[in-house]
């Protein structure tokens, strides 16, 4: 089959930026293969971060006009990486930004508009991967397990660290995945209280010491308990979250550090109940996986259950642009991109919407 070179395009619920990655995907001896070429971070100024951060409570008209205005944002920005890395391009693979997703009341919405992305930047582009999905009784999430499978699948468990946490792993022969809770969103809401976007190494959570009646609130979140399929978003993080945070009077790093205890409990709760051997691998990625302090308290609370390994700092970085590139391809070939034993579906799909340039 053709070489697809591609440019994934990934913007997460953390808010820290635009992630885009340019490679060549192709399929040889029945096995999916990727070479990265290029990669860019773009940071969100703080107007277009709290454009982002509040279009969960915009009208539908205002929201249409957000959903519209990033697409061609989006547009602008593949079209300076384009130009700047003299790249070429069969093919934009974009996630959008989550603003509303409640899979259970069968909503799902990515804003940035397809069709305003591919007219800005005169390039084929899929986006709008997770609503078929929904309409097929599934999560619409985590969709990143058909790249664990497909590029990562050497690995026992693969870890995502974004503004949540989500895992996935293959069981007898079927890959299972879902969004095991919070990761860097509750920590950067607390560092955003003192004006930092994020804690840089877990540097303070490091100093900090642990607020037990904080953690016990945090570790009783209702969602915990709850049967996978299932994944979660910025409504529940506002709703049963923020507000044991924003009632919790502690120093900045005694919250940065209880939350981290929280984090790394919760997720090796996950990974010793479907462990099926000691020392198993654990490899994670996002931007979590930066977080020294949280990586060290990870491997502290595992023991011998499993190994953290982490990539290249280029994967940590990109690899959820990678799989949404990879996504786009499979989609293009009309192969099966997402997983109903991870959302729960009716059925395997290949989505995502495809717009033509006009």
């Amino acid at each position: 089959m053709k070489k697809y070179k591609v440019i994934g395009l990934m913007s997460g619920t953390s808010l820290d930026g635009l992630d885009l990655v340019h490679c060549t995907i192709w399929k040889k001896l029945n096995q999916w293969q990727f070479e990265i070429n290029a990669t860019k971070s773009v940071d969100y100024d703080a107007a277009m971060t709290a454009q982002l951060k509040h279009a969960i409570t915009l009208p539908s008209e205002k929201l249409l006009q957000l959903h519209n205005s990033y697409g061609q944002w989006l547009g602008e920005q593949v079209s300076y990486f384009v130009e700047e890395q003299q790249l070429e391009v069969d093919l934009i693979a974009s996630h959008g930004h989550t603003v509303h997703h409640q899979p259970d009341k069968g909503i799902t919405l990515q804003i940035g508009s397809g069709q305003h992305l591919a007219n800005n930047c005169k390039k084929k582009v899929v986006c709008d991967f997770r609503t078929n999905d929904v309409a097929l009784g599934g999560q619409g999430a985590p969709l990143v397990p058909i790249g664990d499978q497909l590029f990562f699948g050497s690995h026992d468990f693969c870890l995502n660290l974004g503004g949540i946490s989500n895992v996935s792993f293959d069981h007898q022969g079927t890959r299972k995945a879902y969004d095991i809770g919070l990761a860097n969103m509750i920590l950067n809401h607390i560092s955003s209280k003192i004006n930092l976007k994020f804690d840089a190494g877990g540097a303070m959570a490091s100093r900090g010491k642990l607020n037990t009646k904080m953690l016990e609130q945090l570790n009783a979140l209702d969602y915990y308990r709850l049967d996978f399929p299932k994944s979660t978003g910025y409504e529940w993080f506002t709703e049963k979250v923020i507000p044991i945070v924003d009632a919790t009077e502690d120093t900045i790093e005694n919250l940065l550090h209880t939350s981290i205890h929280h984090i790394c409990e919760q997720i090796a709760i996950q990974i010793t109940k479907n462990s099926s051997r000691n020392n198993a691998t654990l490899w994670i990625t996002g931007g979590g996986a930066l977080n020294h302090f949280l990586i060290d308290m990870l491997q502290e609370k595992l023991g011998t259950v499993a190994l953290v390994t982490l990539p290249s700092p280029t994967l940590i970085a990109f690899k959820e642009a990678l799989v949404f590139a990879l996504m786009g391809v499979l989609r293009i070939e009309q192969e099966t991109n997402v997983l109903a034993s991870v959302t729960g579906a009716t059925s395997d799909s290949s989505s995502g919407v495809v717009y033509l340039p006009l």
